[in-house]
């Protein structure tokens, strides 16, 4: 049985192509595991606070050591922690704004990054503790950033290949919907991106 995780980060609702795709991938992963489970998080819904001074020095802090103040302080930190380590698969909305991921996926990045729980240092530096997971990234962006000009400024999937790679989650996948506001590109993007998932 797998417990699939579907985090979504655009400010699109309905109207979202991101969550558009990261549902299309769900699908076809409960199509592979009809046993799966899906636990879905808008990160949107959720009004995910950005780290504080106060929330970043008590990550430092060893659990028995804190306080009943530090530990309420963290405590949305541990239960997205604790619902990530959970999941065996986590499909991630990923819309390019400004070139870059929204500032609620960057807040969720900066809660789940926690020294010694999801991350360590080993004598050859940096060692990512969340493994054996797989992530499929639901990219959707106006311009197309795959190939051409356009890809010195994504700094969406390499972003996320790269810091969840720290993390330890280094099996991932990004299926795009790009070119979604390009004639003669936008009027197939969503059925091209959708009818390009393979799940592995």
């Amino acid at each position: 049985m797998k417990h699939i995780l579907h985090l979504k980060s655009s400010i699109q609702g309905k109207e979202s192509y991101s969550i558009k795709l990261g549902q299309a991938i769900v699908e076809k992963i409960q199509d592979k595991y009809s046993d799966s489970t899906l636990e879905e998080l808008n990160l949107v819904d959720i009004d995910i606070p950005h780290l504080t001074p106060a929330m970043l020095r008590t990550f430092f802090i060893p659990g028995d050591q804190l306080t009943e103040e530090e530990k309420e302080a963290i405590r949305f930190s541990d239960e997205l922690v604790k619902q990530l380590l959970a999941a065996d698969i986590v499909v991630i909305g990923a819309p390019l704004i400004n070139f870059t991921i929204p500032t609620v996926l960057k807040a969720w990045i900066d809660h789940i990054t926690r020294a010694g729980i999801t991350f360590g240092y080993g004598e050859n530096g940096p060692v990512g503790k969340v493994t054996g997971k797989k992530i499929y990234v639901a990219m959707s962006s106006g311009g197309v950033y795959s190939y051409g000009p356009g890809v010195a400024n994504d700094f969406v999937a390499p972003y996320l290949k790269a810091f969840l790679g720290f993390l330890g989650m280094t099996d991932l996948t990004v299926f795009r919907a790009e070119g979604l506001k390009v004639p003669g590109v936008k009027e197939q993007a969503m059925e091209n991106a959708i009818d390009s998932i393979l799940i592995d």
